[in-house]
């Protein structure tokens, strides 16, 4: 709005009150803004986990190769003097060479051994080519498929030849004799690790990479074509899983330092501790700490394997750091790979990190194959000599004087710094380098606790978090930390699993191997533990029972089913629902805990949570029920009248608010479905035939009337509607048609503004078509089209998918109300399956459209197979039916044989409960099989048809398998197709981060700037708009806008806030922009054809927006992203109420010429009579106040989405107007009657009618409640008259006659004006005293044509602006003159 300048500054008004009104706003609760209103229900895209090794391997066997030929130098290598010499730290030198060369061998072999204990070890020193051959051969064929390793030290022979040959001896040591490596690949084999301890050990590496691909060629060549010389000689084995490690480029010569080692690489791949202490040593930087000699390094204390002493200690820090370094150098495979798939590979490549970081201190640059990328120069390396220094610095005063070793700190500083990155650190950044020591931390009891708490914290980032931390390798830590009996782990423990199962269930399995479900178990069993804690317990329990039977015999075992029960009532709603869900997956498909929970009432404590506050335990339950019945097990008769049970109390939940729990009850309603399939295909067949006979006339009728087809639970009432000539937009677009449920499913998460452009054409082309004689819908276009609105029946499916079409089923469930139903079976036996399948049919006409698209799916399921088994002969005349009852389940519940209730047995079973219960004898056959198909005669298809005792049937529904007469497509696409994706979305939960502030409430985020710059704007509307009203309106005619709509405009409603007006029409809304004049949107609201949109609101007007629309049918719908350039999705959707009573007003006769009956007729032709559906919001309270052709006033919150109270309304009459003040607690209803109900909500339902006023002879048109503390009652009637009440007298404190003929009236909120629109086509706007300030007759556009006959009008709730919606398509707003705004 532009205002003067003046205005906007005006020291009048003052900044408390426009606080007051901001902080009003902030306070205001926001209705369907939970998670299941903005996204999607369905589970989170399942990585591809990548952490679990497929093939996890052993170094199972070990050939030590020595060349050393100790005494002999080789040609080749002129060697320094002095010269290195230790090979294993032996001075081959000090004793004879023969035995120089065993000790050597045999301490090499210790060297591995501390790495690898396990393997088989042979040493084969200065050996020939035969000896090498023999050994490496033997090796591979124990080794099987595992990996064996080959160590060559050529220290005593010639250096490799470029022809990729390494040296041997001949048998008397006069001959170096050369060995192929491809030789040596073909003895070896694969999976082999190679390590080569030479001089130029680079170029064994290059030859051995040509010999594997020469292999793969000649591989390939044998595959292509086998009549290939080659592919006649044995296949020589692929090298793809070898790996190499080289002490040197092919062009380097090892170092001959004397104060190495000459093994030096060996030295940094077997005792890596005791060289990186030497080499820090021979350091300059090792000056730094006194009295650190190479003799002292010999005296640490301590052993490498124990933690706890400082040998122990360095080597579990070297291990720490070297893994860290891989895990931020290397790629995730390659780390996998290598530092997580074999132990000893592991080790050696660990331990490599360290060979290349020494040995380039002597220009010797190690080589391994798959190669690394250079990690000697990683900062973590300070790390380690730092470590070192303090260590080494205790010696000295630790061997003289025996003082205490301190433990190093670079522990607790590694945590520290992965605290800081988990405080400090932006949301996308690189992961933290020391998150493999968090998990070498584990080990340690010290800082296990800030370790876990560390890990937890990191892990609740999101699923990437706990991908990367599986990929580390804490899989193994925190499982083995579940057979720790630390309380104060649990807490951390079951955090951390609740993690890692959310993003990967298949853990499940692990954690079942290793008794892991009895931790979870005892921490849902401990009621000292916090609420949450239990809920990640429970959680984790569901995952691990989900689908995998071995999970849910252990926890059936662990007690979990009597755990779970005990805690159905917790206050706390998540452990709720997720008690629920566990009890639905360990039941689901496993029928010993259906009997454990049977015995323990299971099913009847659920029943308690089907009417729980918060919507998602509501779905759990339905869940929990649904699988409960959904067994597939034969079933005796006391199952069947449990089944029945659950399904009745399920049947309760069929107006629930929530189309989220409506959904998951399809599904549920769906397994009892397939367990008595036979049942529901005669009751199918029952309804079909019901509504083949029933007719119902056809909407295309070429009188100029149209039959409007209206439901009541008492009989149908065919109303007539004046409609061809008079109404243009009466007739039947293409839109209208519902038939086809791919159009209905235009409203949700597609793109509905295609859809409506076509429409608005057809709508065009439709008034320009208007045709005499012939009805409307002979010509018009939208007829042309495929979804034609034609009734389709059984016989010819109205597309591929659906032998029911939407109106079938519709019709159906009109129809089913009024027909007697009781030639059926019996009806107390068939009573279940009527209502059930009346349940279905309700569902699938649900307002929202997921929930109608399941249903329609299960209805036309048991349809196909119905119509499937009838077609061989048409048998189902009731007296068949009626012959063949006895044999199926029956209600009664008369059979539970044992005390408990436990299945029943045959009394010659000995079998206890604890092994497989014994199937009692078969009933039906399972709902897997397909259908029966009658051989003999005309017999009928169903299994319950077979009396028990006749014998000649038994082999019946055997031969159906062979019958084939069904085409497989169909076959049980109801139990497979049907789920919602609760429980998967539910899981989210868990994977997403918990502890991380929601984005609504942190200050400096988006979604807050965007809240307060809408608080603002809303105060600025809010002041702007007082200081006009307070200065007083004279006149309020000018127009503002005009444009014409695409529909026949019938409610209207302002935006509080911004410049935006909807206008519905039948059964789609438009949204203008009144102030640039421009349309937004459009699009359909999705009613049936029959409906029309009553009544509108805005739900959360001073925030995030969205529009609520009440049909007559009673349907309650919720649009958001509406009227901007996103496409509008519907949020949610619900039957308001059920029942509707359709009533026109004054009931006109052929016999009076009332003004009544003028104004219902012309109303009819508008409206097609009634009150429809009439809504009041309260965005204070989140109460939605619900009434029109009914007896009662539905009061629903929002927040739980369900009904919360029924107020009687005591009159024989529609309720036409509703108004309520929440700070009171009144609801004022105006009535078809002329009554003027008030209500106070805090009564029972029989005192809670305060007070009637029965002034008006007539229709009340609108009541309003002031919303002052001491506020009024105004209300008007057709014939003009306005009332003013004052809620504590009897009687009218005022009376204002205004036009006869009233056909819509508003009140503004702010300014005391009111505006009549009379069918005399003009409107009045009224002030308080009742003086007219305006008669609105003529527009001012260049047209100047007169007013339509009015259909709507209504105020601005702050600005002076009047809508109003004419039956002429117009829609035009008017205003105070400009010079007041």
């Amino acid at each position: 709005m532009k205002m003067d300048s003046e205005l906007l500054h005006s020291p009048a008004v003052g900044l408390t009150e426009e606080e007051e009104a901001d902080m009003n706003d902030w306070k205001l609760p926001l209705t369907f803004m939970k998670k299941r209103h903005l996204e999607k229900i369905e589970g989170s895209k399942a990585l591809a986990q990548s952490w679990r090794m497929k093939d996890r391997m052993k170094t199972v066997s070990v050939a030590l190769v020595l060349c050393l030929n100790v005494g002999v130098d080789p040609p080749d290598v002129v060697k320094t003097s002095p010269c290195a010499r230790l090979e294993c730290w032996i001075d081959p030198l000090s004793m004879s060479p023969q035995k120089a060369l065993e000790t050597i061998g045999a301490n090499l072999q210790k060297q591995y051994e501390n790495w690898q204990p396990r393997a088989r070890y042979k040493q084969s020193l200065d050996p020939t080519v035969d000896e090498v051959k023999k050994l490496c051969t033997s090796l591979r064929r124990n080794a099987k498929e595992e990996r064996v390793l080959f160590h060559y030290n050529g220290h005593g022979v010639p250096r490799p030849t470029v022809n990729g040959e390494i040296w041997v001896f001949n048998k008397n040591y006069t001959q170096y004799i050369p060995l192929s490596i491809y030789d040596l690949q073909t003895w070896m084999g694969s999976p082999s690790i190679f390590v080569y301890d030479c001089s130029n050990a680079g170029i064994i590496v290059k030859s051995f990479k040509q010999f594997a691909l020469q292999r793969e060629q000649e591989l390939e060549v044998a595959a292509i074509n086998p009549s290939h010389p080659l592919a006649q000689m044995p296949l020589p084995p692929s090298m793809k899983n070898c790996i190499q490690l080289a002490a040197c480029e092919a062009n380097e010569l090892l170092p001959m330092n004397p104060d190495l080692p000459a093994d030096l690489f060996t030295s940094c791949l077997t005792t890596p501790i005791k060289i990186a202490l030497r080499w820090f040593c021979m350091q300059k930087s090792a000056t730094l700490v006194p009295g650190v000699t190479l003799d002292l390094i010999e005296k640490i204390p301590g052993r490498l394997n124990d933690r706890r002493t400082p040998l122990g200690e360095l080597n579990w820090i070297f291990t720490a750091i070297t893994d860290t370094i891989a895990w931020n150098v290397l790629p995730r495979d390659l780390f996998q790979k290598l530092f997580r798939q074999d132990l000893l590979v592991a080790s050696l490549f660990r331990n490599f990190l360290l060979a290349e970081r020494i040995m380039r201190s002597y220009n010797c640059t190690p080589v391994s194959s798959p190669r690394l990328p250079p990690t000697y120069m990683h900062a973590m390396w300070q790390a380690w000599d730092l470590a070192v220094d303090i260590c080494l610095s205790q010696l000295p005063t630790i061997i003289e004087e025996g003082t205490a070793f301190r433990h190093s700190p670079f522990f607790a500083e590694q945590l520290t710094a992965f605290q800081v990155w988990l405080t400090m650190g932006v949301e996308n950044r690189n992961p933290p380098e020391q998150l493999p020591i968090v998990l070498q931390v584990l080990l340690s009891q010290v800082h296990r606790l800030r370790a876990l708490d560390l890990l937890g914290r990191f892990l609740d980032l999101g699923p990437w978090a706990v991908s990367l931390a599986l990929s580390v390798g804490i899989f193994p830590y925190v499982l083995k930390l579940l057979q720790s009996s630390a309380r104060e782990l649990r807490p951390l423990l079951v955090f951390i699993w609740a993690k890692i199962l959310a993003v990967d269930s298949s853990c499940q399995a692990d954690l079942v191997k290793d008794n892991g479900h009895k931790y979870f178990l005892s921490v849902l069993a401990d009621s000292y533990m916090p609420a949450e804690h239990r809920t990640m317990a429970v959680f984790i329990l569901a995952v691990i029972v989900n689908s995998y039977n071995t999970g849910q015999e252990a926890c059936l075992q662990g007690n979990l089913i009597a755990n779970c029960l005990e805690q159905l009532s917790d206050p706390h709603p998540l452990l709720r629902q997720w008690v629920a869900i566990c009890l639905g997956r360990i039941w689901q498909n496993f029928e010993p805990a259906r009997w454990c929970g049977v015995r323990d009432s299971a099913h009847e404590k659920l029943y308690t949570l089907l009417s729980d506050p918060i919507p998602e335990v509501r779905c759990a339950a339905v869940f929990a029920l649904g699988t409960f019945v959904g067994n597939s097990a034969e079933r005796t008769d006391h199952s069947t009248t449990i089944d029945h049970n659950v399904a009745m109390m399920l049947a309760q939940l069929i107006n629930d608010g929530s189309p989220v729990v409506r959904k998951e009850l399809v599904v549920a309603l769906s397994h009892l479905v397939v367990q008595y399939e036979s049942n529901f295909c005669t009751v199918a067949l029952q309804f079909i035939e019901e509504e083949k006979n029933y007719a119902v006339p056809s909407p295309a009728n070429t009188s100029g009337f149209r039959l409007n087809l209206r439901r009541s639970s008492k009989d149908l009432r065919l109303e007539l509607s004046f409609s061809a000539q008079a109404e243009p937009g009466n007739m039947t677009p293409v839109r209208d048609s519902p038939a086809i449920p791919r159009l209905r499913s235009v409203n949700s998460y597609t793109n509905i503004r295609a859809v409506t452009t076509a429409r608005n054409l057809n709508k065009s082309l439709q008034n320009l078509n208007l045709n005499e004689e012939g009805g409307p819908a002979a010509l018009s276009p939208g007829n042309l089209s495929t979804s034609s609105s034609a009734s389709s029946t059984l016989g010819s499916p109205d597309n591929d998918e659906y032998i029911l079409s939407f109106e079938t089923i519709d019709k159906m469930r009109r129809v089913s109300s009024y027909s007697s139903l009781n030639s059926l079976i019996g009806v107390s036996y068939n009573s279940v399956y009527t209502q059930i399948w009346r349940v279905l049919l309700h569902l699938a006409a649900d307002p929202f459209p997921e929930v109608s698209d399941l249903a329609m799916k299960v209805l036309n399921s048991i349809a196909y197979k119905a119509t499937m088994n009838a077609r061989p002969q048409r048998i189902l005349d009731s007296g068949s039916l009626t012959q063949s009852a006895p044999a199926s389940p029956t209600s009664k519940g008369t059979h539970i044989h044992q005390a408990g209730g436990s299945p029943p047995m045959p009394s010659t079973s000995s079998s206890s409960l604890t092994n497989e219960v014994p199937k009692p004898p078969p009933r039906e056959p399972p709902a897997t099989r397909p259908p029966y198909t009658p051989t003999l005669g005309g017999q009928a298809p169903h299994s319950h048809q077979f009396p028990r005792t006749r014998k000649m049937f038994d082999k019946g529904p055997e031969q159906a398998a062979e019958d084939g007469e069904e085409p497989g497509g169909h076959r049980n696409y109801v139990s497979l197709a049907l789920q919602t994706g609760l429980c998967d979305w539910s899981a989210k939960y868990f994977a997403q981060p918990v502890m991380k502030i929601p984005e609504e409430h942190d200050l400096e985020s988006q979604v807050r700037m965007e809240r307060q710059w809408r608080f603002l704007r809303n105060a600025r509307v809010r002041r702007q708009s007082r200081v006009i009203t307070q200065r007083g309106i004279s006149r309020l005619d000018d127009q503002i806008f005009i444009n014409r709509n695409p529909g026949v405009p019938s409610v209207v409603k302002f935006h509080p806030f911004n410049t935006c007006i909807a206008v519905a029409d039948k059964d789609s809304i438009c949204f203008w922009d009144w102030e640039k004049g421009e349309r937004l949107d459009y699009f359909y609201n999705g009613n049936p054809r029959y409906t029309r949109i009553t009544a509108m609101e805005y739900l959360n007007g001073h925030d995030c927006s969205l529009l609520l629309t009440a049909t007559d049918d009673g349907a309650l719908r919720v649009w958001k992203n509406f009227a901007d350039q996103k496409n509008p999705e519907m949020v949610t959707a619900w039957q308001g109420l059920s029942d509707m009573l359709p009533t026109t007003r004054g009931q006109p006769s052929s016999s009076t010429h009332s003004l009544a009956r003028r104004v219902s007729i012309y109303l009819d032709r508008s409206k097609q009579g009634g009150a429809g559906m009439v809504v009041d919001w309260e965005q204070e309270t989140g109460l939605l106040m619900t009434s029109g052709d009914v007896r009662v006033i539905r009061i629903w919150d929002t927040d739980r989405e369900m009904k919360v109270q029924d107020i009687p309304t005591g009159a024989d009459s529609c309720v036409t107007s509703l108004s309520c003040d929440s700070q009171r607690s009144l609801i004022v209803a105006g009535l078809g009657d002329g009554s003027v109900r008030v209500f106070d909500r805090r009564m029972g339902p029989s005192e809670c009618r305060v007070m009637t006023y029965r002034e008006h002879g007539a229709w009340v048109v609108k009541a309003h409640l002031q919303k002052e503390t001491d506020g009024n009652i105004i209300s008007v009637s057709v014939n003009g008259d306005v009332r003013f009440f004052e809620p504590r007298t009897p009687d009218s404190i005022n009376v204002l006659q205004t036009v006869k003929g009233l056909t819509a009236l508003d009140i503004h909120p702010q300014a005391n004006l009111f505006a009549c629109g009379s069918m005399n086509q003009f409107i009045a706007v009224y002030n308080a005293n009742g003086d007219v300030i305006s008669n609105i007759k003529y527009y001012d556009g260049f047209m100047g044509q007169r007013i339509g006959a009015i259909s709507c009008l209504a105020f601005h709730p702050h600005w002076p602006h009047l809508a109003v919606g004419s039956n002429d398509y117009y829609m035009s707003i008017y205003s105070a003159e400009k010079r007041l705004r």
